[in-house]
């Protein structure tokens, strides 16, 4: 480079300050894309008796202190409170932890049924934080996913400290017909 070159950059250069921290602090986002949500929506529409009506592409991820909580039309708030505060006893719990998400789900469908089957209605599910899981509370956020496609799911909700806290989940499930059936007669009977 000349002399002349050098000046004419110098000079060109005079006004421009140097840039204090050229690093850029990047933070992993994930992005969805139209292929992602295509899956989604087509997962979504998979019905209960196919084998993978539970998706395993793409459950929004939620962070390990989120809270999961859910609730049907029709559910009473009376009962979605007492749900909410561990006021209803524990009839059945599921430990989701060191199971892939295959096995937890198929492990979710096979407990929800012989529930139903056995009129068990209040259920804990413990699937852990996932603090340390990468991403975080994958498993977490899949069971929050999962949940409200269950039609036997009446209502979800993060569990109380004693109970496992964010890292587990109280489910109420639907009553089964012979139930139904029986609150019925009894009603009848009082106000008969």
């Amino acid at each position: 480079m000349s002399r002349d070159d050098s000046d004419l950059f110098q000079q060109m250069m005079g006004d421009i300050t140097p840039i204090k921290q050229d690093t850029v602090n990047l933070k992993k986002a994930y992005q969805l894309t139209d292929a992602h949500l295509a899956k989604r929506e087509a997962a979504e529409t998979v019905t209960e008796g196919e084998p993978d009506y539970l998706s395993l592409d793409n459950a929004p991820l939620i962070r390990p202190e989120d809270i999961i909580a859910f609730k049907r039309n029709g559910v009473q708030e009376g009962v979605y409170r007492k749900l909410r505060l561990g006021k209803y006893p524990i009839q059945a719990k599921l430990d989701l932890h060191k199971r892939t998400l295959e096995q937890a789900r198929t492990e979710i469908v096979h407990f929800f049924n012989k529930c139903m089957r056995m009129d068990i209605r209040t259920v804990i599910l413990v699937h852990g934080k996932g603090e340390r899981s990468n991403p975080p509370a994958l498993m977490k956020s899949y069971v929050a996913y999962w949940l409200p496609q269950i039609k036997n799911v009446q209502c979800v909700h993060s569990a109380q400290r004693f109970h496992g806290g964010t890292g587990a989940a109280y489910v109420l499930l639907r009553k089964s017909q012979d139930k139904k059936i029986e609150t019925k007669e009894r009603h009848q009977k009082r106000l008969g």
